[in-house]
């Protein structure tokens, strides 16, 4: 295990909306595989300073990134998700409940293009918990029979399948969800201006260090780009919202001169086969953003203009290739004054 470090800076001692004494301050650690990064302003609501200082916040946050590691990671041996998948439990926790009920709401949305019970399909291609199979056609057919999230059901505090096979992989939503709980957890103290990252995945609310929107880049989504933040696309101005960005940049395989990306349509049992190479999208939290920028990955770049069309509290910025090979951008027009590469 990891040793979690705590980075605390003071970034600046004023900012509209909070008082004069206020600060800044950086909390990181390890969570998920990976790494968080939460800033925060130390004053509430009201603008008082809140009594939780950065010791205390950092390990509330950790707590409730513990609870969900315990709760929904795969990746977990001892998790409620890994004993649920193995039917040694049908017994879930309040964490469990929520995000099968988030899920299967977008799920029903999606037409099935969004599904985390297509967990076994994502374990034969290499993207799920286990290491990739040989594939046919008759192995999908037949892991399909029992893929989809109707054939379960969460009901006071147990899970009950109609199938013993089914298993959840929520993976496409989870680090977005772990943004959102951490959120709750900072705005419980009273805190109104803050960002939070896990696993690239954001939250964020109110104002920065320079009293202004939060500034989010958006990688540019070419193979071998596997530094976040190396080399940015677009800049954008955000507050108040959930924003993340999938893409088949970084998770992928080649196999008989074929490139297959993470990206399962549920639906098929296939990698997708599309020329979209990154949608990052803009929701009103984080789980949302996550799981629909997943969806648009699915569907491909029209698919993602209509759905994006049909949904004014959405906001996307979808980056795909031309049959040309050259690279090309599409945002929605309720975007575009929070563009701010270049200015």
């Amino acid at each position: 295990m990891k040793k979690l470090i705590l980075s605390i800076a003071v970034i600046i001692t004023f900012l509209t909306g909070c008082q004069e004494k206020s600060n800044y301050y950086r909390i990181t650690g390890y969570a998920q595989g990976g790494t968080y990064n939460v800033t925060y302003c130390d004053s509430d609501t009201s603008g008082n300073i809140v009594t939780a200082g950065p010791d205390s916040l950092k390990k509330a946050i950790d707590l409730a990134l513990l609870a969900i590691d315990n709760s929904l990671s795969g990746y977990n041996k001892n998790s409620i998700l890994t004993r649920v998948n193995q039917n040694l439990t049908d017994s879930v926790d309040y964490l469990f409940e929520d995000m099968f009920r988030v899920s299967y709401e977008i799920y029903l949305e999606t037409g099935g293009k969004f599904d985390p019970s297509a967990a076994p399909l994502f374990d034969i291609w290499g993207f799920g918990f286990k290491e990739k199979e040989a594939i046919s056609q008759d192995k999908i057919d037949s892991i399909k029979r029992f893929v989809g999230m109707e054939k379960a059901s969460v009901q006071d505090g147990r899970i009950i399948k109609k199938d013993p096979r089914f298993k959840l992989n929520f993976n496409a939503i989870a680090q977005g969800y772990s943004c959102d709980v951490v959120a709750s957890v900072l705005e419980k103290h009273g805190i109104c201006h803050y960002l939070v990252e896990v696993g690239m995945e954001i939250c964020c609310r109110g104002l920065n260090p320079s009293a202004s929107e939060w500034k989010i880049g958006v990688d540019t989504p070419e193979d071998g780009n596997m530094e976040a933040g190396k080399k940015i696309t677009e800049v954008i101005a955000v507050t108040d919202v959930g924003i993340v960005t999938s893409g088949n940049y970084r998770k992928f395989f080649i196999e008989d001169g074929k490139k297959y990306s993470h990206t399962i349509d549920p639906t098929l049992g296939y990698p997708v086969k599309h020329h979209l190479l990154s949608a990052t999208i803009i929701a009103p939290n984080a789980s949302l953003a996550d799981a629909y920028a997943t969806y648009c990955m699915v569907i491909g770049l029209e698919g993602s203009k209509e759905f994006l069309s049909s949904r004014p509290d959405l906001k996307g910025y979808l980056i795909y290739q031309t049959p040309e090979g050259k690279m090309e951008t599409y945002y929605t027009d309720n975007l575009k004054y929070q563009l701010v590469k270049g200015q």
